[in-house]
């Protein structure tokens, strides 16, 4: 009995531990916080991966790489640690250089700060150095002002972002707690119509409108939500599977016969002879309706044709009848003599 008292006390202290790691306990406001915050976003589809399919099927690929991030009188200075370390993991799973990933840092408030451009730092150690140089801005949350000012400023070749004829794709992370003071839905469909893909992460409190307008679409792929900030390097893998240039078929899929990717996600393909289902998966064997179209010339032929056979079987019925009848008659006239 002793044991199990024992053993129930142990694995009661583990559970708490993990409790204390994930939740500030010391503050129950937090807590609640983060429990509303939950339950008013539990819309949004969380989205899972397969660790051991994301080392084995990730591909490298180079991007210009821009971080927004907001540092906010709402985010703490704890938490904006918590930013910066998120940003360090993401710069680790990449793969850094002058001819693959370039990245860039936007920090903003109710200023604007470009903290280091695309071109300032080609490896991961002086990336990760200057990110950890960077403070937090305070005030207001002008999140539309930050976008323009990456999409005008840090997206720019002058900036060291490579040239359309590279064909490197361009994606900027916005991390956000709130909500915008200032217009985004333009600013953020002129940044996507000039090329940029937007991810926008939300944290606690974070505008789940607000994201949505930001984000490029699907929308289950480029909008992300976490509780709190203490987590928030959760999502260091799931961007992963993203940017690292995932075969999303190689993943796993349930087509029936083909499986074509598509960015981060798939669709299915049938064979030749085959159509769709409406599950979008399963195929089934095309119907071939044939049907017979008679040709309206051929008919029209085909009667004069028997008309004309039938009017010279008359004539040689009626040459066969008079010549029957001078038989009989010759046959008679024979007979008298």
């Amino acid at each position: 009995m002793k044991s199990f008292i024992g053993s129930l006390v142990y694995c009661l202290s583990i559970l708490l531990l993990d409790l204390c790691e994930s939740y500030d306990l010391n503050n129950p406001s937090y807590i609640s916080a983060q429990s509303y915050a939950q339950r008013r976003n539990n819309a949004l589809p969380h989205r899972t991966l397969n660790p051991a399919a994301t080392d084995s099927q990730c591909r490298s690929r180079p991007l210009d790489l821009v971080f927004i991030i907001d540092s906010s009188r709402s985010v703490r200075p704890g938490e904006f640690e918590k930013v910066k370390i998120f940003l360090a993991d993401m710069v680790d799973t990449l793969d850094v250089g002058p001819d693959a990933t370039r990245v860039a840092v936007v920090n903003y408030a109710s200023t604007v700060k470009i903290e280091f451009l695309l071109k300032s730092h080609l490896t991961k150690d002086t990336i990760k150095q200057a990110i950890t140089r960077i403070e937090p801005l305070a005030a207001g949350t002008m999140t539309g002002m930050a976008i323009k000012k990456a999409m005008d400023e840090a997206f720019t070749e002058k900036s060291g972002a490579r040239p359309k004829s590279k064909n490197i794709s361009k994606v900027a992370i916005i991390v956000t707690d709130g909500r915008p003071q200032d217009q985004v839905e333009e600013v953020s469909a002129a940044a996507r119509a000039s090329g940029i893909e937007i991810y926008a992460v939300g944290v606690d409190r974070a505008d789940m409108r607000s994201l949505k307008l930001m984000a490029s679409n699907p929308l289950e792929d480029h909008v992300f939500y976490v509780e709190t900030y203490g987590v928030i390097e959760k999502l260091t893998s799931k961007f992963r599977e993203t940017l690292c240039g995932m075969d999303a078929c190689a993943m796993g899929h349930d087509c029936e016969h083909i499986c074509v990717s598509s960015g981060s996600s798939y669709y299915c393909q049938c064979r030749k002879g085959y159509i769709l289902n409406e599950d979008q998966k399963t195929c089934a064997l095309k119907q071939v309706k044939v049907e017979i179209v008679q040709d309206p010339c051929m008919c029209e032929a085909r009667l004069a044709f028997q008309r004309q056979t039938q009017t010279s079987i008359q004539d040689l019925n009626a040459k066969l009848a008079a010549v029957t009848r001078k038989v009989e008659q010759m046959e008679n006239m024979l007979g008298r003599m």
